[in-house]
């Protein structure tokens, strides 16, 4: 009886929330409409890639004349089960870019400091997830590149990965 109790208590509470004003409109075909977009625009939202602020600081140094330096430049099509370690060789490759503009002061020096820590915040909130198989290449293993070429990949492993 105690159970049976417990039901009608929660069914006064729910039965007040139903006949509110908020849920009234759920009882037209307007309402549903606008409440069925509002619970799928979130999700959308959420759905963007997490390396949107870094693709907009690569733009931005993209083009830069004052930064030339060989980068190791991980292929763009490396197999998926690399993925989350090529990007990471791109992010630690950052820190060259860091040091090389930190000497010759690069106009650029904050969008490549603002990539790096995107990176690194990326990868602190999302512990490394892929462990390292024979397949895998260490950082040091790819071929030297410009920066142009380093650039332009960066961005298509990082399209790749927001698939």
């Amino acid at each position: 009886q105690k159970t049976h109790l417990k039901g009608i208590c929660l069914q006064h509470p729910l039965d007040r929330l139903l006949n509110s004003h908020c849920f009234c409109l759920l009882k037209n075909g307007m309402g549903l409409i606008i409440f069925f977009l509002c619970a799928y625009v979130p999700k959308t939202e959420a759905g963007h890639c997490k390396w949107e602020e870094v693709l907009k600081d690569l733009e931005r140094i993209e083009t830069s004349k004052d930064i030339d330096v060989s980068l190791y430049t991980a292929n763009a099509d490396e197999d998926d089960e690399c993925q989350e370690l090529v990007i990471r060789c791109f992010f630690l490759e950052t820190e060259v870019i860091i040091q090389e503009c930190n000497i010759k002061n690069c106009s650029k020096t904050q969008d490549v400091r603002n990539i790096w820590k995107n990176g690194n915040y990326s990868f602190e909130k999302n512990k490394l997830t892929s462990t390292k198989s024979g397949k895998c290449k260490e950082c040091e293993e790819y071929e030297e590149k410009n920066f142009t070429e380093f650039v332009q990949n960066f961005v298509k492993v990082i399209l790749r990965d927001c698939k």
